[in-house]
């Protein structure tokens, strides 16, 4: 009988892309992680070992502990964590459990960026509109929800990548930024999903949005004019490229959850109200 603190994988998925996700922390062991090296979205690695390290990392955050199996590594961990006043819980069934879940993605390990003072540090070109907001978004959803973002003139996102160890995206020639298939140009935003490992139908959804906003294709998705119109607003509102990332937060945080929920749902004045 799961323990009351557990929680199922399904319910988890749909924590996944909220703001309202708690922490996700991966203590499996070495040997068995190394043999599946596959990461929960947003999920960080830490020991199990090192319970006064993860309290810091915490701080007053709520976690999800995950472990392969569900069973003693992080049934343990978590009541440990709740003893000490932790809103801790653990993942029933744990990486197995997920696994076994219909359509739940992973992302690989390999795929992430080597941390740099704690959390993955990226670097675009300053005065971001559609796609240097939307693939921050992702990144901290879904992949590092401590990511940092450096927005710099065009001509030194490389220079600044090479100095400070950050990984440049959204320009040309590197390997996070636009491209092409059988379904034509691609933006950032549908390089970061195939890289991650993120292919779920909401997140596809809401990349054809952002790829008709991104490459003026507003025929791929309805609401991809929408889209533009509000990020050119936005880009004219913040002069501060961090406040203007914090605020379209918010806007992708709408999108993902109409992406996810809502694209059946319609408005219309009541038929039978006389004007």
């Amino acid at each position: 009988m799961p323990a009351p603190n557990a929680i199922k994988p399904a319910q988890l998925l749909r924590l996944i892309g909220t703001p309202d996700c708690p922490q996700i922390v991966d203590i499996s062991i070495d040997q068995d992680f190394n043999d599946d090296p596959f990461l929960i979205p947003g999920a960080y690695r830490h020991p199990h070992t090192d319970i006064v390290g993860l309290k810091a990392r915490l701080g007053s955050a709520r976690c999800i502990i995950v472990c392969q199996k569900g069973i003693k590594l992080s049934q343990g961990l978590s009541a440990w964590l709740r003893h000490d006043g932790f809103d801790a819980q653990y993942l029933e069934g744990g990486n197995y459990g997920w696994r076994a879940l219909p359509d739940a993605p992973r992302l690989p390990f390999a795929a992430l960026s080597a941390p740099v003072a704690g959390s993955t540090l990226w670097v675009t070109r300053h005065r971001p509109k559609i796609d240097r907001i939307a693939c921050p978004w992702l990144i901290r959803r879904f992949v590092d929800a401590s990511a940092r973002f450096l927005f710099v003139s065009a001509a030194e996102v490389e220079g600044v990548a090479e100095r400070y160890g950050a990984t440049p995206f959204d320009i040309e020639g590197v390997f996070f930024s636009h491209s092409s298939d059988n379904r034509g140009p691609l933006c950032t935003f549908d390089t970061l999903l195939d890289i991650f490992g993120l292919r779920t139908a909401p997140l596809y959804a809401l990349a054809r949005v952002v790829r008709g906003a991104d490459t003026n294709a507003h025929d791929l998705a309805p609401e991809a004019a929408g889209l533009l119109a509000i990020s050119v607003g936005l880009s004219r509102q913040y002069k501060d490229d961090i406040a203007q990332l914090e605020a379209g937060m918010a806007l992708y945080d709408a999108l993902y959850r109409w992406a996810r929920d809502g694209q059946e749902e319609g408005h219309d004045w009541p038929a039978d109200r006389r004007l």
